[in-house]
């Protein structure tokens, strides 16, 4: 019987850790190949993660709600006699791995207890001829260069701790002071760990990331540490000084229950809700913003709403004004291509697309997320009413995949369903526009020349000023407004 190992993956773009939500395994469960075993939570998106070999759950190494660096093993299975590589010397290691691993798998051997070399197999199946960089120093490697044996499993009556119990191994100074000579970085080869934002900052401020002293966990470079290095080469005469040893992070301790007459709660900012704080903040502050507004008339819209909801043509499709908003943005952008571009800002050019990603904001349990139909502008009105439904779907559910809210081109927000009439929104960022849509209301009207009760809408486009100026961004808004006006355009304008 053997003891495999399986780490936290990196199953985004360069994200560093994911939140445990939820085991579907427990100790002594029986697991196959492919079987799903829990739900984690990054800063993106809520993903299921399956097993990659089979056999016996042996432990569980983190509880659900706990926040694992990529990289960390967070369950131990029990597999057959062969499924991995056993003592013999690191040579044969890999010969044993490619054997237990299925075809085009990534294998990795590491030291462990009496001189067992353990196959660490990555998230998946993967073709590529390239190893994923530690993310940690494992437990073995630091116990086996202080002499000690460390073991490979956590039995399951004390997985809740095992996070407690690896970090204490050895100080973070020791396992950092290998790439840190005289106060500075030393190159290592690898790519240096830090988070999209930080790795922008650095680039904004001129700072070469392998030049820097991480501190965060993990080796993660931090904005400290960006800022650190930046006040640093502005004063080159000071003498640098290392940072002082890190000492073992102590257990986090669970977030104490507020007393029901507390003055104040506490709520950790992670995942979702995380990130797009930091992508509101960063597009704020990049993408100078500008936002027009128009109030129009869309009673001959919602007319034709009914009309398709009894059009057996369209039976079964979810048919509402949302679904006419997103056909006439997408028709506002066949008259006006211009809008729907990027800003590449390392190479100083405008990025001109000739697709639109449709996003559509959608506010779930953990936070804001922004999915897109993809080619939204190739597709006929069912199949546009059918991407909606399943959009909405699945982020209703928490099943929205990283995939689905990359790439956006332009977004729809709609504000009106709180019964808002309009706001000013921020953009997605590296979109160039997002439209707001308010709450669609009976109103006194001039219609015909006579006041009369219709129903009426106002509109709020804001847009990224460096790609689109005020002619353009006007044109876009009142064509929108003006197929919804008279939605006849959808036809006349396709």
């Amino acid at each position: 019987m053997t003891i495999r190992e399986f780490k936290m993956p990196d199953v985004g773009e360069g994200l560093t850790e994911a939140e445990i939500l939820k085991w579907y395994v427990q100790p002594g469960d029986t697991v196959t190949d492919g079987q799903v075993v829990c739900e984690v939570e990054t800063a993106k998106a809520a993903v299921e993660l399956p097993i990659p070999f089979d056999g016996v759950v042996h432990a569980l190494l983190f509880e659900e709600g706990v926040t694992v660096d990529v990289g960390q093993v967070i369950i131990s299975v029990e597999t057959g006699a062969g499924a991995g590589a056993s003592g013999g010397d690191a040579a044969e290691a890999p010969v044993a791995a490619a054997a237990a691993a299925p075809a085009g798998s990534e294998a990795a051997e590491e030291p462990a207890a009496e001189g067992r070399q353990p196959v660490l197999v990555g998230y998946g199946v993967s073709q590529a001829s390239t190893k994923r960089r530690p993310r940690k120093a494992p437990a073995g490697a630091v116990a086996a260069q202080n002499g000690t044996a460390a073991p490979t499993v956590v039995p399951s009556q004390q997985a809740p701790a095992a996070a407690a119990v690896a970090a204490p191994a050895v100080p973070a100074s020791a396992v950092a002071a290998p790439a840190v000579q005289n106060g500075t970085a030393q190159p290592t080869g690898e790519r240096p760990l830090a988070k999209p934002p930080v790795r922008k900052l650095a680039k904004d401020l001129g700072i070469d990331l392998a030049a820097v002293v991480p501190t965060g966990d993990g080796g993660v470079v931090t904005r400290e540490d960006v800022h650190a290095a930046a006040a640093a080469a502005l004063a080159p005469q000071a003498p640098v000084q290392a940072p002082a040893p890190a000492a073992a992070p102590a257990p986090v301790a669970a977030p104490a229950v507020a007393a029901p007459d507390a003055r104040e709660t506490r709520i950790p900012v992670k995942g979702v809700r995380k990130v797009t704080a930091q992508a509101m903040v960063g597009s704020a502050f990049t993408a100078p913003h500008v936002t027009e507004f128009i109030t129009l008339d869309v009673t001959r819209t919602m007319k034709l709403v009914q009309e398709l909801k009894e059009d057996p043509d369209l039976a079964g499709l979810r048919i509402n004004p949302l679904l006419l908003i997103a056909k006439a943005v997408l028709i506002a952008v066949r008259r006006n291509p211009e809008v729907n571009a990027s800003w590449d800002e390392a190479a100083q050019e405008i990025v001109l697309k000739h697709y639109v990603n449709l996003g559509i904001a959608a506010a779930t349990p953990r936070g804001l997320i922004v999915p897109n139909i993809k080619d939204a502008h190739a597709k006929s009105l069912a199949e546009l009413s059918t991407g909606l439904s399943e959009l909405v779907a699945t982020a209703r559910e928490g099943k929205t995949s990283p995939a689905d809210m990359q790439n956006g081109t332009l977004t729809i927000t709609n504000v009106g369903v709180f019964g808002v009439d309009t706001g000013t929104p921020i953009l997605n960022p590296g979109e160039s526009a997002i439209l707001a849509v308010g709450a669609i209301k009976l109103q006194p009207w001039v219609h015909k020349g006579k006041v009369k009760p219709r129903q009426v809408t106002t509109l709020a486009l804001s847009f990224d000023h460096r790609l689109i100026d005020g002619e353009l961004g006007s044109k876009f808004l009142a064509d929108i407004a003006a197929v919804l006006e008279h939605p006849r355009r959808l036809v006349t304008w396709s």
